[in-house]
């Protein structure tokens, strides 16, 4: 009887965002300016390209991507799943190589995104004090919270009021 060596394979599971734990951590990236609908369909091409080739280790891996308000790049991974930061620095250096190809800022999470009737803003930190300040927007505004970590706190806590988010210190 002969038996045979067959190494590990990867296992890159790209899953439907719904099937993840709610402890699933995400990365959220806001654009700077929404996505033009022609670019929608490549961009969303290059993030399941990514989001299968990522993993570079040998072991089962659910990753999930979502494009929301075609504005927000969301990244999901099961938590259980470990990521070292080189495949961090993928990430990274992906979202790094998106924001030359479309001309958009990706990675500054400083800046402000927030409803305005059934647009999404983005403004500087600086500019939107002053729209605060000048009753623009107010503590019903609806902002995104880009440094929420898992899936739970995506659904949950990623589009509040500013009165419930850490801007309503500048109220």
């Amino acid at each position: 009887m002969f038996s045979v060596y067959l190494p590990l394979r990867k296992v890159i599971m790209l899953v439907d965002f719904k099937t993840l734990s709610e402890e699933a951590k995400v990365w959220i990236y806001p654009s700077s300016r929404k996505f033009y609908s022609q670019e929608i369909e490549g961009l969303k091409e290059k993030l399941k390209t990514f989001s299968e080739e990522w993993k570079s280790e040998d072991e089962d891996f659910k990753v999930s991507f979502e494009l929301k308000y075609n504005r927000f790049i969301i990244f999901s991974v099961e938590a259980s799943t470990f990521l070292s930061n080189v495949e961090i620095d993928k990430q990274v250096g992906f979202v790094l190589q998106l924001q030359q190809e479309y001309d958009v800022e990706l990675l500054d999470k400083m800046n402000v995104c927030f409803k305005q009737g059934e647009y999404t803003q983005y403004k500087e930190l600086k500019d939107f004090k002053k729209l605060i300040k000048n009753k623009a927007v107010t503590g019903k505004t609806i902002v995104f919270d880009n440094l929420v970590q898992t899936k739970h706190e995506l659904e949950n806590y990623w589009e509040v009021p500013i009165t419930e988010s850490w801007y309503n210190r500048f109220l």
